[in-house]
């Protein structure tokens, strides 16, 4: 039965109004029995419920419930597949809906912004529109089992470095662009049942108190119907955050509900906020009562198996010099496993989001089922960079008898985890000294790399196969032995860029920030936007990944070469498996902006798609363009614009290896705002169809007079390009220092130049 929840709103008491505003503990929010009001319960865990037990008061491990645990975001974002994620999602929706949970706290979408950020495995991507695209799925999977999903963190969270007051201070052309884009189309297009602000402040105002943010850009801007809660203990001010539209402090307390109780009685904040607040959250809350009167049971040994599944479309095969791999069963070859990690396999982070795991299985275990002569040595451990000389003697001996040798290496939990960034982007060293040692025994060696970021690798030169099998979750152990056997084919697309060093990356000069200040100078340019525009070679570009078979990507053709502001093209590449075995490919396409109306990446990625093809196989893909596929943040007009030109489409399977171009123009009816002073440059009349015509023949002639004659029919090019550049930067006062005109003339010109474009006034 639908409740009336302006007549509950009414009926509730300021104290009871208040309370719904805060949690009962910290996982659960308050009831209110006299009116049927229940409690409902959230949980961690973007990649598995981490439901705490209901005496649980801090976040414990040893007081979840045993789960599922899928892999993690910084895995799942490399499968580039929508439906992947779709899945995902509603088994976890599953999931939260026999624990009888109200939200699922994720996903998390904040941008990889430096590889340093110790919740990066948590994370998506460096690019906004792949985050934003597979995160959309998600949410709509989990939803779609009528379970609650809370998008975070909201918003520019990058790092955990004094995650609780430092300040992002960003741009507004960069926070669009970047650190808002993927939660715009999540919020757009999958309506998440709530939204958590984070941590930070964001340009001086924390985000539990931003207005703009919470209220005016994610309400009434991008149309979110959801609440808004808050990460736990981000709430600096509970007024000015109520006013500001935080709906739900989470874990809260008495304290903070006396505070609103007595701010609404002495006048500081008008009840009509606190009503506003109240009626979100029973909105949101009443979708659980009625949807959940009855727990669904799932299979957990069916969601292992699909944990498996899944992860093996994680996997990114980052190199395979003479196809190294995959190794037969069937072969005689003998092989030698050398690394901890091979033993006890690192497959989440840690922090609030790791889960205690229904079954884990090792990958030693499932390549000894394959080849069950092989030899293991440890070498080094999983779990720290102690050195011992016996144990790598011990590997080389192994690496010396085999024909070919699997290294099982990473990052240890102590590396990367919520509540602290990494210090640098390297392996324990001992794993990178074992590797060399390995390499120089016996260069027929592959190394599998367990990390949530990516790292320096020194001999990544020298082995001939590498493959990241990053965080995985349960299913990792059967997941990567698949891959190294050809059970499984990788497909795998690295999400962000692995550069060469830590220097390299757009951020070094700027992360974590000093004394609670975070200066994104970068500003659009993260990921591989940089790396393309100052031609620094990475050692692994963005959309990379390799397959055991090959694919040609050819004859792209567009629907059409030009559209304008409401309309739209195709643009369609045929893509064939041109191996002998079944592979999926990610076809990525990218837009370059080649009208130089702004200063813009070299190319964006604007459309993915995964297509599965068998030997010989071909498949058309198509991927419709829009004006936002070319669009920039213009803070002038405060909207998203593209200028009229040209721009091209290239697809290639990516970011460095493109294969397909073509070229298109596109007209805009948008006119940008110019208010012309005696200081406007002449070359912005000249730029603007309103005011070319009449910059041509009455302003350049009477600033310029005869001094340069006209430009255009300068014989010598060197004097006609500077005399362009000095015309074009000279600003119209010039009428009187250059032309010698009166300031009345000049101001007659100003005048006729606003009315052209339409200003009044």
């Amino acid at each position: 039965m639908k409740k009336d929840i302006d007549k509950l709103v009414a009926e509730l008491t300021l104290e009871e109004k208040a309370s719904l505003c805060s949690g009962k503990d910290f996982w659960r929010t308050k009831s209110v029995e006299r009116l049927g009001i229940p409690a409902a319960m959230v949980s961690d865990g973007p990649h598995g419920l981490r439901k705490q037990d209901e005496r649980a008061q801090m976040s414990d491990i040893n007081d979840s419930i045993v789960a599922v645990c899928f892999p993690a975001a910084s895995a799942t974002a490399s499968t580039f597949d929508r439906d992947a994620l779709r899945e995902l999602g509603e088994l976890l929706g599953d999931e939260c809906r026999a624990e009888q949970l109200w939200l699922l706290l994720g996903p998390a979408i904040n941008i990889k912004r430096s590889p340093l950020c110790g919740r990066n495995f948590e994370y998506l991507s460096e690019d906004p529109y792949l985050a934003g695209e597979l995160a959309a799925e998600y949410v709509a999977g989990v939803q779609s089992k009528q379970v609650g999903t809370s998008l975070k963190h909201f918003a520019a969270n990058s790092q955990e470095h004094e995650r609780m007051n430092a300040t992002s201070n960003i741009d507004e052309r960069t926070l669009r662009e970047i650190y808002l884009a993927a939660f715009e189309t999540v919020v757009k297009r999958s309506q998440p049942w709530s939204v958590m602000c984070s941590y930070n402040k964001l340009n001086g105002v924390f985000m539990s108190e931003n207005k703009r943010l919470l209220s005016d850009i994610l309400r009434d801007e991008w149309g979110f119907t959801g609440l808004v809660v808050s990460d736990w203990g981000a709430v600096s001010d509970r007024i000015l955050g109520v006013e500001a539209g935080l709906d739900l402090e989470m874990p809260g307390g008495a304290d903070t509900d006396l505070e609103i109780v007595k701010a609404v009685k002495s006048g500081q904040l008008d009840e009509a906020y606190l009503d506003r607040n109240v009626k979100r959250i029973l909105e949101v809350l009443f979708r659980l009562e009625e949807t959940h009167e009855k727990p669904a049971p799932f299979d957990r040994a069916a969601h292992h198996q699909k944990a498996i599944e899944l992860a093996e479309k994680c996997l990114v095969l980052l190199k395979n010099d003479d196809g190294f791999l995959p190794i037969s069963p069937k072969s005689s070859q003998k092989i030698a496993v050398i690394g901890g990690f091979a033993e006890k396999v690192r497959y989440q982070g840690g922090g609030s989001s790791h889960v205690n795991s229904f079954k884990v299985e090792s990958t030693l275990e499932h390549l000894r089922a394959a080849f069950p002569d092989l030899v293991y040595a440890r070498g080094f451990s999983s779990e720290n960079n102690d050195f011992d000389e016996n144990l790598l003697k011990e590997a080389i001996s192994a690496a010396k008898n085999a024909d070919k040798v699997l290294i099982f290496a990473g990052l240890p939990d102590s590396y990367e985890s919520e509540g602290f960034d990494r210090k640098d982007m390297k392996l324990p060293s001992v794993h990178d000294r074992i590797i060399h040692e390995i390499i120089r025994a016996n260069p027929n060696t592959a190394v599998i790399l367990h990390n949530g970021s990516p790292v320096e690798l020194p001999w990544a030169a020298d082995a001939k196969a590498i493959l990241l099998a990053g965080l995985l979750g349960e299913g990792a152990g059967a997941a990567i032995a698949n891959i190294l056997i050809g059970k499984a084919n990788p497909r795998g697309k690295l999400a962000e860029s692995n550069p060469k060093k830590l220097s390299d990356n757009p951020s070094y000069m700027n992360f974590p920030g000093k004394n609670e200040i975070v200066n994104y100078q970068e500003g659009v340019f993260v990921g591989y936007r940089y790396y393309e525009m100052k031609e620094l070679d990475v050692l692994f570009p963005f959309g990379h990944g390799l397959s055991y078979t090959t694919f040609a990507i050819g004859n792209l053709r567009l629907s059409d070469t030009k559209f304008a502001d409401d309309s739209q093209i195709t643009a369609t590449v045929t893509i064939t498996n041109t191996g002998n075995m079944n592979g999926t490919e990610v076809v990525q396409l990218y837009i370059a902006d080649k009208t130089d109306a702004a200063f813009r990446p070299k190319k964006e990625l604007k459309g993915f798609a995964s297509v599965e093809l068998a030997p010989s196989e071909s498949k058309d893909v198509s991927f419709t363009i829009d004006k936002r596929s070319l669009a920039w943040y213009n803070v002038n007009i405060k909207d998203w614009y593209a200028a009229s030109g040209e721009y091209q489409v290239l697809i290639g399977n990516s970011s460095d290896n493109i294969s397909n171009c073509a070229v298109f123009t596109y007209e805009t009816n948008v006119k940008l705002p110019l208010v012309v002073t005696q200081d406007t440059m002449i070359g912005d009349l000249l730029a603007d169809s309103r005011t070319r015509d009449y910059a041509l023949k009455v302003v350049i002639p009477a600033a310029v007079g005869d001094t340069f004659k006209s430009y255009n029919e300068a014989e010598d090019q060197g004097w006609a390009l500077m005399a362009e550049a000095m015309v074009g930067y000279s600003p119209i006062r010039n009428v009187r220092a250059f032309g010698l005109k009166p300031t009345s003339e000049l101001n007659a010109m100003i005048v006729h130049l606003n009315e052209l474009i339409g200003n009044k006034g």
